[in-house]
């Protein structure tokens, strides 16, 4: 653990503090009381600052220079993961009253990396300029990848579950149907198929209108960062430890080995490349989580306590990914 990334966490934690110290003192207001606080703060983020980012983001990725082999290696690994534990979901939850969001939220707090806050101090001091810049192609097309497969399921999942009073579910073509709209007509996905269709124009993005993108995409860190401290404050944490610790050993553990046992021995990745790639994976649960677990009013807790106590663990578990990829040499 680096100097450098050591700070950035302490960073991290001093700013999920002041969330929660304005959580508790109810600065924002009372749960109950026509609103709640959290859910406010991550609609902001969700409708407003999230998707400035997706799209500039997007209209500016360079595809033509980006290493696709490293990200392939890194991301077929990781939707497999993800695919994985949302089948998993799927199935206890149909046993089980969960809502029909649970699989995805779960499935994105085990899968979707802190690559922002975390991932780049740690790849500019591990692994210096080069290893930064394969990260950042790697971070570039995380939320855009990850988040777009997770719109797609948790909308076919609601979809297809009964509304009102009919226990019966819809059919087939309602289904696909609401997905269709719903999965494409949403403030993650709009966003990327926006930002896509100005990058093949080849025309770059206004000054202006890059400049106010750039200054709202900037947003994103610090509010998540609050809303998680303001999420803790109102929603508590010892009944959603268990889970929490299920979703950290998940994502520090069984995602990094994965990814290495795919990108090394499947796709031949060796040296640099495999590094970066594997503590990419490696991180701790990212805030994209939360935002995503308050959209659907699911499990709001359980993402919440996952984020701190994954960002706690990733103190320990990061040295020890750093002696299996020494040992690797």
């Amino acid at each position: 653990m680096t100097t450098a990334v050591f700070y950035k966490l302490l960073a991290i934690f001093i700013a999920v503090a002041l969330g929660y110290a304005a959580g508790r003192m109810r600065w924002l207001g009372q749960p109950g009381e026509g609103a709640d606080p959290a859910r406010t703060l991550a609609n902001v983020a969700f409708y407003i600052f999230v998707p400035a980012l997706l799209f500039r983001t997007t209209a500016r990725l360079d595809f033509a220079h980006m290493p696709w082999a490293v990200v392939v290696a890194y991301y077929v690994p990781v939707l497999a993961l993800l695919l994985a534990v949302y089948a998993w979901q799927r199935v206890k939850s149909a046993r089980s009253t969960l809502p029909a969001a649970a699989p995805s939220v779960r499935a994105i707090s085990t899968s979707f990396g802190n690559s922002v806050q975390v991932g780049i101090p740690m790849a500019a001091a591990l692994f210096g300029e080069t290893g930064l810049g394969i990260h950042i192609a790697l971070a570039s097309v995380h939320a855009l990848v990850l988040l777009s497969v997770l719109t797609t399921l948790v909308e076919l999942d609601l979809a297809r579950a009964p509304s009102g009073g009919d226990k019966r579910a819809p059919s087939l073509a309602r289904t696909l149907r609401l997905t269709a709209r719903n999965t494409i007509i949403h403030p993650v996905v709009l966003p990327v198929l926006a930002g896509l269709a100005w990058n093949l124009t080849g025309v770059t993005l206004p000054a202006v209108a890059d400049e106010a993108l750039q200054l709202l995409g900037s947003a994103v860190v610090p509010l998540c960062l609050v809303l998680i401290g303001v999420s803790l404050a109102y929603y508590g944490m010892p009944g959603a430890l268990r889970g929490a610790v299920a979703i950290s050993v998940l994502k520090l553990l069984v995602q990094p080995a994965v990814v290495l046992a795919v990108a090394h021995f499947g796709f031949g990745l060796a040296g640099l490349p495999l590094a970066v790639v594997v503590m990419m994976a490696s991180l701790p649960v990212g805030s994209n989580a939360l935002i995503f677990s308050q959209r659907y009013a699911t499990l709001e807790a359980e993402a919440t306590t996952a984020i701190v106590l994954s960002t706690l663990a990733f103190v320990v578990t990061a040295p020890l990914w750093l002696a299996v990829l020494a040992a690797l040499g």
